[in-house]
């Protein structure tokens, strides 16, 4: 059978022949005016005074906005605030935690119309640079340094979007204070704790990740509003909420988990998995897509992870880490003998490979990849062939269209 399939906005054809396959994708959801409910959600608060009430009095505002690794509507929601801020002293902190700068491209996207306006007022992160603030160490160790921007302002606004993580559960709210402004040994410490069994997607009650998260944004005691969205598969947004930076994560992540964990009653002997941009500009951030969507393979099966990373590695020290083993076991002794920023994603890609075959689609050269254990395909119709001789024309198939969003469930009937 043919299927046409969207890959990166390309229309490509996928025959697969005799085999039952299985098309996973979110929910479909009603289309809205994105402004007005983002104002509908400023107008009745969760646990929180309204802006207006929030920003009364308030003199040095520190606006925290999502990177271009996320699709946040941040112009949007500029839109929403607009005429309560325009008056105000502000500026704008990009919370990078430890990723690269945004390109000109990744800024027009995240402030459109209003970058021009605004862009001496936007500052980028710098986790090793800037000046950070000592607010003290959290219950499980983690030292919190915070951009000492928080201390210089007497009102924050958090912007952010709310999507599943693979450990620290969602992403959102607390996120935007540990890892996006925090201090690099802050992050490093932080993510250590993405090696602990509940450290999973979906999950905020006993994840140590997000409860690490939780209890260094409540040190900072500086007043603070949170604007969260959640977006449906064309990136609009159907979901908003404003107000406690606690209160509405918990709301948001229960409408993600409508929407974009699907119930699947099988397991398949092979997954297709595709990664759509942003998460598929790197190797380090394309893993999501693979960790979204491997609880329903069956063991022994093969994963097949479409995603272009079309800027290579990423961050390179779980690549490093890996590609100096021999074998899966020797990347676990390592982790665990000496944690850096990163390794997290060494151990999630072996402890998957201990049991299963993980391909990729990608524009990696095949021997970046051989070297840390995956086998590289220059097309999609040539690995799903491979796998079919591998598994038989009877084998289940599963193809997600956007696995960096969709966290599909196991049922038991």
């Amino acid at each position: 059978m043919n299927y046409k399939i969207s890959i990166a906005g390309k229309q490509i054809d996928l025959k697969i022949p005799h085999n039952p396959v299985e098309i996973i994708k979110p929910k479909k959801v009603a289309v809205f005016d994105q402004e007005k409910l983002i104002r509908k959600s400023l107008q009745n608060p969760i646990d929180s005074p309204d802006l207006k009430t929030f920003l009364h009095n308030k003199e040095n505002i520190l606006i925290i906005v999502n990177d271009g690794s996320r699709n946040t509507p941040t112009q949007i929601i500029i839109s929403a605030i607009y005429d309560q801020i325009k008056n105000k002293n502000f500026k704008f902190i990009v919370a990078l935690g430890t990723h690269r700068q945004p390109t000109k491209i990744e800024f027009d996207r995240i402030f459109g119309k209003y970058y021009n306006e605004f862009k001496d007022r936007i500052f980028c992160h710098d986790s090793q640079n800037d000046e950070m603030t000592y607010f003290g160490k959290t219950t499980r160790g983690t030292t919190v340094k915070i951009n000492s921007e928080v201390t210089k302002s007497d009102g924050i606004i958090v912007i952010s979007s709310v999507e599943p993580h693979y450990f620290a559960g969602f992403t959102g709210g607390r996120k935007s204070f540990l890892p996006g402004i925090a201090a690099y040994e802050s992050i490093e410490q932080n993510h250590s704790l993405a090696l602990k069994d509940k450290a999973t997607i979906l999950e905020l009650d006993g994840n140590p990740v997000h409860e690490d998260m939780k209890e260094a944004a409540m040190m900072i005691t500086t007043e603070t509003y949170c604007i969260l969205t959640v977006l449906d598969t064309n990136e609009k947004v159907f979901y908003a909420a404003s107000g406690n930076i606690h209160s509405t994560l918990k709301n948001a992540s229960e409408k993600v988990i409508e929407v974009f964990a699907p119930e699947v009653k099988e397991k398949a002997d092979i997954v297709i998995a595709i990664n759509q941009p942003p998460l598929n500009r790197n190797l380090y951030q394309s893993q999501k897509g693979l960790e979204n969507c491997k609880s329903i393979l069956k063991e022994n099966g093969i994963f097949i992870l479409v995603s272009s990373c079309n800027e290579g590695i990423g961050n390179n020290a779980f690549y490093e880490l890996m590609a100096s083993c021999k074998s899966p076991e020797m990347v676990f002794q390592k982790v665990e003998k000496n944690y850096k920023l990163g390794y997290h994603k060494a151990a999630k890609f072996v402890s998957f490979m201990q049991n299963n075959k993980l391909w990729f689609v990608s524009e990696i050269e095949d021997d970046v990849l051989e070297n840390i254990f995956i086998r590289n395909f220059p097309s999609l119709q040539k690995a799903v062939n491979e796998a079919i001789i591998l598994k038989g024309k009877d084998a289940k198939i599963s193809l997600i269209l956007n696995a960096g969003i969709t966290v599909p469930r196991i049922i038991n009937n």
